[in-house]
Parts: C-alpha cells; structure tokens; sequence
C-alpha cells in the first residue's frame, strides 16, 4: 500500500507560477502528476523514475518541470507561464508492481 500526499494548488493569474508537491509513504521508482479538466479525461502531464528520467506531454514541455528528493520520497512539480487550459484538478500518481497508486488530487486555477 502506497500513501501520497499532495500540497500546493491554488489560484494564480495567467503568467503566474505555482509549485505542487508529493510526498510518498515509501520510495517508488515511477512517479508523476496527471490532471483532469471538467468534462475531459484525466491526461499525463509529467513523469519521473527515481534515476531522473522524465517525460513531459507536449502542452507542458518548456513550463512545467517535474523533480524529486528521492530522500524525501518526495515529487515536485514547478509550474511556470501557466494558462487557463492548465486548470485543472492535478493528481500525484506513483506506479508500483504494475498498481497505480492516486493523491486526493488539488486543484489549479488559472485566471485569464
């Protein structure tokens, strides 16, 4: 069993910047943060392996970067140059023995 607590979120104005954190109850290779928009499917938005290996959807790359303390079983992503279509519930997502595992999820909002 795999707990993950998330943090950060909010409300921030187009342009603005936001950082959203992870915390895992143990160390998990696979780890990454997904969102979900009202009336759309949850999507990836960037992943990480505990070697630093990342990958990132292409509506994100160049703004968004993800990182990790591994000592910290703990996953970051920073938010730069947010838009309106960044809003949405984000969820930490860790995969472990081929189970995926889901934060309570926090939300972003991105005024125009």
């Amino acid at each position: 069993q795999v707990q993950l607590v998330e943090s950060g979120g909010g409300l921030v104005q187009a342009g603005g910047s936001l950082r959203l954190s992870c915390a895992a109850s143990r160390n998990i290779n696979a780890m990454g943060w997904y969102r979900q928009a009202p009336g759309k499917q949850r999507e990836l938005v960037a992943a990480i392996t505990s070697g630093g290996s990342t990958n990132y959807a292409d509506s994100v790359r160049g703004r968004f970067t993800i990182s990790r303390d591994n000592a910290k079983n703990t996953v970051y992503l920073q938010m730069n140059s947010l838009k309106p279509e960044d809003t949405a519930v984000y969820y930490c997502n860790a995969r472990l023995n081929w189970v995926n595992y889901w934060g309570q999820g926090t939300q972003v909002t991105v005024s125009s």
